[in-house]
């Protein structure tokens, strides 16, 4: 994160179907969006040059949904940190659309993304990954990680004498609640879903 420097916080707690964001940047931001069992789509202008934003997307899933999400670097010098991370609890489907846009008119722009998405069961997930770059001038990565908690993991904290039930809800917790600045009084319900899994 950018040093000491005061970002506006925004905090999404979504658990509607076919729910819709739209955000337009014009100041350093956090955006922690967290997701009951919800398809969502979240489009992202970033509208005023030397911004950065991190948006955090986590989310558990029951059912069969879609994520989608695209940030617009419309401004040069613009940063974006996108970290989505889901938990699909069943056998269902789910879904992620990410993409990161820089036109040819925006240069010197940095657009990172990284996904993942754990299946507790034998469920069907996807990640679609874009970095649609028109500008040489540009730094951009992305990452895509579907799968279960490694056995390795889990064997290592069960040698240290912890439950593999216990094991696994530690991993939810770091997984699912990713960064130090959340303000876990503001998700209790997200915080109580974990702890339903």
């Amino acid at each position: 994160m950018k040093g000491m420097i005061q970002m506006n916080s925004i905090y999404v707690l979504d658990n509607k179907k076919n729910s819709k964001y739209h955000y337009s940047i014009t100041e350093d931001t956090i955006i922690y969006h967290f997701s009951i069992d919800s398809s969502s789509e979240v489009n992202i202008d970033l509208d005023k040059e030397d911004v950065t934003l991190y948006y955090y997307y986590n989310n558990i899933n029951y059912k069969d949904n879609d994520y989608k999400i695209k940030v617009n670097h419309n401004k040069g010098n613009t940063h974006s940190e996108v970290f989505n991370h889901g938990v699909n609890i069943n056998t269902n489907k789910l879904t992620y659309y990410v993409d990161g846009v820089v036109p040819k008119s925006s240069s010197k722009c940095i657009c990172n993304q990284e996904n993942q998405i754990i299946n507790m069961d034998d469920g069907k997930s996807t990640i679609c990954p874009n970095l649609l770059i028109d500008n040489y001038d540009v730094d951009s990565n992305h990452s895509a990680y579907i799968g279960k908690f490694r056995d390795d993991y889990i064997f290592y904290m069960m040698s240290r004498g912890i439950s593999r039930e216990t094991a696994n809800r530690l991993l939810l917790n770091g997984f699912l609640i990713n960064s130090d600045s959340i303000d876990t009084n503001r998700i209790s319900d997200f915080i109580k879903e974990i702890e339903k899994i």
